[in-house]
């Protein structure tokens, strides 16, 4: 990657979604205390019509402008993003509708936590950082071991027991410091507030820092180039933490603000196991107890039941008149062995989910035969045996 030392970033100032508070992005920084929410990072959409990325390599930094590192020369990168996106032709000739698959099982280290953590870490580095602490059910600490790595900063990855051998060789092999605990990623993240008061570490834990969902948010800018810069009709997402509906969302929004799409924006679908949903309470009901607890599921990120930023999915769920609705253990196995014996691709647990979620939306004729849907595989099934 050959870039200038000049401040590539457009990157104007950190916002709270609630109350817009504005908070410095020169110096580290977390969340919104003010009202506890996540952090936004915001832009001056300045930029010409987006002919001018034609010949940039095919990663997540071809739209460099509108991620937050301001020196290039800290930029954390092993070649994430650029996903294929394509039509998978027998479903969609047996559902009747047009479906397409955004495959993030090729991104390094195997899945869609690499788009955060490359963004994430890279900032980090350029504002000081030299230990990065966090909780993961699996995808995001392997991320993070690797990224650390290639930075030469230490990484402390915090794992739920029952978390497949894999993913935990995976961060030892990287030289992270792998701690495992009892219960769910919610346990793994009170442990990491713990160590990062003791050490002095700095907590990655999903939407606890602003800068995930920045990298994320390029899934977003992906899809729009990638289909001409229009957008499908519906998208549906598995969803745990809710960094990547939310980062779609905002890239949106700001391809908006560029002038880069016009027109109506997709309606946003939550896909949940039904062992551990919170978000289908929150928006059905209205409200999450703060005991809510779930149980594990084959779809290891969806396993969240506490998560921080519930207010901002629910608000893009409102806004893009969606829905959220779970699917089974059991549908999501089966789903497995539907797709690969249809399609010849074998995706993971939660890539599986979103495709049962739209049999589903089909069946109470919520998706129509007419419209585009975009179904997502977060990471490769060859990581969850």
């Amino acid at each position: 990657m050959t870039l200038t030392r000049k401040n590539i970033s457009h990157l104007t100032a950190l916002q709270c979604p609630r109350c817009g508070k504005q908070y410095d992005a020169t110096v580290l920084q977390s969340y919104a205390t003010c009202c506890h929410q996540p952090l936004t990072a915001v832009y001056s959409c300045d930029l010409p019509a987006p002919d001018f990325l034609k010949g940039r390599d095919h990663s997540i930094w071809r739209y460099r402008e509108m991620l937050p590192v301001a020196d290039p020369r800290h930029i954390v990168s092993l070649g994430e993003g650029g996903t294929p996106l394509t039509t998978l032709h027998t479903l969609s000739a047996r559902t009747g509708v047009h479906v397409l698959l955004k495959d993030e099982s090729v991104n390094p280290t195997g899945s869609f936590k690499a788009r955060g953590i490359s963004v994430a870490v890279s900032k980090a580095q350029e504002l000081g950082v030299t230990h990065c602490i966090i909780p993961s059910a699996g995808n995001a600490g392997g991320a993070l071991s690797a990224y650390c790595a290639k930075a030469g900063m230490k990484a402390t990855v915090i794992m739920p027991r029952h978390t497949p051998a894999t993913l935990q060789e995976e961060c030892r092999l990287y030289g992270a410091e792998l701690i495992l605990t009892d219960g769910l990623i919610d346990s793994c993240g009170r442990m990491a507030r713990q160590l990062v008061q003791e050490t002095g570490g700095f907590d990655m834990s999903t939407l606890k820092e602003p800068y995930r969902l920045e990298g994320k948010k390029t899934m977003g800018y992906e899809i729009a180039e990638q289909l001409h810069w229009q957008l499908p009709d519906v998208i549906i997402y598995p969803t745990g933490g809710g960094t990547g509906l939310i980062g779609m969302w905002k890239a949106f929004h700001e391809m908006r603000q560029l002038g880069w799409i016009t027109g109506k924006l997709p309606r946003m679908i939550i896909i949940q196991s039904q062992n551990c949903a919170p978000m289908v309470q929150y928006i059905d009901n209205g409200n999450l107890p703060d005991d809510f607890s779930g149980y594990p599921s084959i779809a290891y990120g969806l396993a969240v039941p506490q998560p921080f930023a519930k207010d901002m999915m629910q608000e893009v769920i409102r806004q893009s008149d969606g829905k959220a609705l779970t699917v089974t253990e059991e549908e999501m196995e089966a789903g497995i062995s539907e797709i690969a014996e249809a399609e010849g691709i074998l995706l993971s647990p939660e890539g599986s989910a979103t495709y049962m979620g739209l049999k589903k939306l089909i069946e109470k004729d919520w998706v129509q035969e007419d419209e585009q849907v975009l179904l997502f595989n977060t990471g490769s099934w060859y990581k969850y045996r």
